[in-house]
């Protein structure tokens, strides 16, 4: 087994080995991946936190020892742009970036040597609030919509209730019919509290989008960019053009 770490700032996880494939995801720096297949200069590769599968540039990859791999530590850079010395050179990594593989600031991935001295958060430190995941959250404001991220410079839908709920502690998977799976049940809107996941349908009755409730009436969601919109029992109101956007399908609580 080759275990691996995302040695640059944000790494495109495609369908298969081609630029030209459909982005299905995004590691960030640090984040943690097995091997599975190589292909010319192409890996596929799974993603420890979440199992995700992906075809990566292998040049994007740092190989690490299997005890840095197994390692459970869960600490994220905060800050919504972090400064890491890479080999000696300075290199800007996002907020949300994982500090796992560190120790006191220090990593050694084999023959590369990484320092940073940012601002670090740790999750299992954190005491889930309305206050809290507020401010994790409204840090994403504004970010534009992008098919498979999961970064601050762009996000999806699933993306962005992943990476808020990964610095609250709470593992999701990463689309959002799969986050619809998980959780208890909310029976009605009005019973909706901060912090809950509403999820909309299509025509067709699948799963194909999710954001996270501030209250039973507002929602915080990646819709063309990370925005704020008005929720009723019919679905999401886009308080710019007064339209409807998304159908209300489930809601589920997480805290």
């Amino acid at each position: 087994m080759e275990y691996m770490v995302c040695c640059v700032p944000i790494s495109p996880m495609r369908a298969s080995a081609s630029h030209k494939a459909e982005m299905v995801s995004q590691q960030l720096f640090g984040e943690k991946s097995v091997i599975l297949e190589r292909f010319e200069n192409w890996a596929k590769i799974q993603l420890k936190y979440d199992g995700y599968q992906g075809w990566v540039q292998q040049s994007h990859l740092a190989e690490i020892d299997e005890s840095l791999y197994t390692k459970t530590d869960k600490d994220l850079t905060s800050d919504w742009l972090n400064e890491v010395d890479y080999n000696g050179h300075i290199m800007y990594v996002p907020m949300g970036s994982s500090l796992s593989a560190f120790k006191n600031g220090i990593a050694f991935w084999r023959k590369n040597s990484v320092h940073f001295k940012g601002n670090v958060w740790n999750p299992e430190e954190i005491k889930f609030s309305a206050k809290i995941l507020k401010q994790i959250a409204f840090k994403f404001l504004n970010t534009s919509y992008l098919w498979g991220g999961k970064s601050v410079f762009g996000i999806d839908c699933s993306g962005y209730a992943q990476m808020t709920y990964k610095f609250l502690n709470k593992q999701l998977p990463r689309d959002a019919w799969q986050q619809a799976e998980e959780g208890i049940l909310v029976n009605f809107l009005q019973e909706a509290q901060c912090g809950d996941l509403a999820f909309f349908d299509n025509e067709e009755g699948r799963i194909t989008h999710v954001g996270i409730l501030l209250n039973d009436h507002e929602i915080i969601h990646s819709s063309g960019k990370v925005r704020i919109d008005k929720i009723d029992t019919d679905g999401i109101l886009n308080l710019e053009t007064k339209q409807r956007t998304h159908k209300l399908r489930i809601i589920k609580r997480f805290f």
